[in-house]
């Protein structure tokens, strides 16, 4: 084990007695802190732990497991957040992934693997918010951009990104003005290769204009090129050019069924994820 893995705190929301022990041998030996929570409690206590990682089966949360995920991954920013449980589908793991969980991992799992994987989460975690302390705020436009906080601001109001749309505008807007491949967003930002004919870049692209709109509608941040991919270059919008969502008859064309397309893929998943 590495010397790395003593500096990592942990908790874990899991009712299953047998990996629990398991588990728990190994992270005594290796130095780990860790605490096990029997169930979902406020994010404001997650906060308070000052936790590296959160390990959690979501099948112990019954209902209120996606609402959960979304809240814990939106609200702690720098926290690793992995789903360990069994009998999921992949439209579920999609969902879970989609929605802010860095890992999933499929039961049963051995003791070492989960360790690593959560190690891997908090190792790319601590680079993250090292980088976000040294770079310090990007002033684009009327946007300033706070690695430290994941968070965009208009006038000192935050325009409320998730950790994922942050994700994707700090991408964008580190590449200075250079187009970034679909694919390589993907890589970037979920950490797995894109899959053929997954859309979620542009959905997620969307998302983001969206609340730059309602919140800097003079400006114009996110540019298309389409069949490759998209371009943060701040630009400011005459009376003549009209909204973000009149770009281009083309650009309303191709984006128009995402909503729809996100709908088809989380509304077949059940309330309680993986009973």
């Amino acid at each position: 084990m590495t010397t790395q893995a003593a500096t990592i705190r942990l908790a874990v929301i899991d009712t299953d007695t047998a990996f629990l022990t398991v588990l728990g041998k190994r992270l005594e030996a290796a130095g780990w802190e860790h605490r096990v929570l029997p169930g979902g409690i406020p994010v404001e206590e997650i906060v308070a732990m000052k936790l590296n990682a959160l390990l959690v089966d979501l099948s112990v949360l019954g209902a209120d497991s996606w609402d959960f995920l979304e809240r814990v991954c939106g609200a702690v920013p720098g926290l690793g957040v992995l789903v360990c449980t069994d009998r999921s589908t992949v439209a579920q793991r999609v969902r879970g992934l989609r929605l802010g969980a860095d890992d999933w991992i499929s039961k049963p799992s051995h003791p070492e693997e989960v360790m690593a994987r959560v190690e891997a989460v908090a190792r790319r975690r601590r680079r993250a918010t090292g980088k976000a302390v040294e770079a310090g705020p990007m002033v684009a436009g009327e946007l300033e951009i706070r690695a430290d906080q994941y968070q965009a601001f208009v006038s000192g109001e935050s325009i409320g990104l998730t950790r994922r749309e942050f994700e994707l505008l700090q991408l964008l807007a580190d590449a200075h003005g250079q187009v970034i491949e679909r694919e390589d967003i993907y890589q970037k930002v979920w950490g797995y290769a894109m899959a053929r004919g997954d859309r979620s870049v542009d959905v997620f692209v969307r998302k983001l204009r969206q609340k730059l709109q309602r919140h800097s509608g003079g400006w114009r941040y996110i540019h298309t090129h389409f069949g490759i991919g998209y371009r943060f270059d701040p630009e400011a919008l005459g009376a003549e050019d009209g909204s973000e969502e009149a770009l281009t008859p083309a650009a309303a064309d191709v984006e128009a069924p995402l909503d729809a397309l996100v709908t088809a893929e989380s509304d077949p998943v059940a309330p309680d994820p993986v009973a």
